[in-house]
């Protein structure tokens, strides 16, 4: 009996795949001359700020793709400003770092054609403690503090559509119907994919409310629940083909290996920086949308199209 190999894909569009990841080195991809970076006059008391929230995000982004810290990201922004020809002010350090605490990131993406099919998964990213060499070398407890990413992706694009950022303590289920709800509601959802651990009523009910096909798989010792709501419903018939056709045959039926791209997505995320450097929980909220920011910025240039060549 022959062992099992991995699927080969070949990448169709290398060439604008290729250009793609060129344009990813480029410093101009994120400064555009057409940017508000002086928020104009909003007619209410008080000192209007100085720099718009795209302003501080840019500088929070140079911050990020770079690792460096407040100090140095001003003065490689004022060197970036003057080598493209802008005569633009840069925000100081203490600027940046009050604004971090409130800014309102601005996440694009493009969106496909027809309904939108969401992949939802969570990972942890480290954001601070004394660490395991601490506890080496002076036998201390390991102090460590993570932070809870809960993402949505877009199929079609794979461009995150909905993010939340949550304590370790926060369950995966929970925050469904809250990603949900950042969809607007105007958007027609075809179907909802996640792993077993949404395999609640909660959800269920929050993916029957956007009339969306929810492609959970039941738990192993999962029973019918009364058919008394439409997501109870749909989970039975889901239980019952998962039943009758055994587990890896309704996953593969039902497209839930397609989930698979959204555990791609985390370990994108995590490639920008296993661990936060911002200390409080605000600041740290506004880093990993930052971190989104740019994913979905460097989606929109190009990603492989592959097929299938064995």
């Amino acid at each position: 009996m022959s062992s099992w190999a991995p699927t080969k894909y070949k990448t169709m569009n290398w060439s604008a795949y290729n250009e793609a990841l060129r344009r990813r080195g480029s410093l101009t991809v994120w400064f555009d001359p057409d940017m508000v970076w002086k928020p104009p006059a909003t007619g209410q008391r008080g000192r209007p700020p100085v720099f718009s929230d795209a302003a501080i995000q840019t500088c929070l982004t140079m911050k990020l793709l770079f690792g460096m810290p407040l100090r140095q990201t001003t003065g490689f922004v004022q060197s970036l400003l003057q080598l493209v020809g802008l005569d633009w002010p840069v925000p100081d350090f203490s600027t940046l770092c009050r604004r971090q605490r409130k800014l309102n990131v601005s996440i694009p993406y493009r969106g496909g054609a027809g309904p939108l099919n969401l992949l939802f998964d969570s990972t942890g990213i480290k954001a601070e403690g004394e660490g395991e060499w601490n506890a080496r070398k002076h036998g201390g407890a390991k102090r460590r503090i993570w932070r809870k990413v809960h993402i949505g992706i877009d199929e079609e694009t794979l461009e995150v559509r909905a993010v939340e950022i949550t304590g370790s303590s926060i369950g995966d289920a929970p925050m469904l119907p809250e990603l949900l709800d950042q969809i607007p509601r105007e958007q027609e959802i075809g179907s909802v994919t996640a792993d077993g651990a949404y395999d609640t009523r909660k959800c269920h009910e929050a993916i029957a409310a956007r009339n969306a096909a929810a492609i959970i798989p039941p738990r192993k010792n999962a029973k019918p629940w009364k058919p008394t709501s439409p997501g109870a419903v749909a989970r039975n018939e889901a239980l019952r083909a998962s039943k009758y056709l055994g587990r890896a045959i309704w996953r593969h039926w039902s497209g839930y290996h397609r989930r698979s791209r959204v555990e791609a997505k985390m370990n994108c995320i995590k490639l920008l920086g296993q661990s936060l450097m911002a200390r409080d929980f605000e600041r740290q909220v506004a880093e990993l949308q930052v971190r989104i920011a740019v994913l979905n910025g460097y989606t929109a240039l190009g990603i492989p199209v592959t097929v299938a060549v064995g």
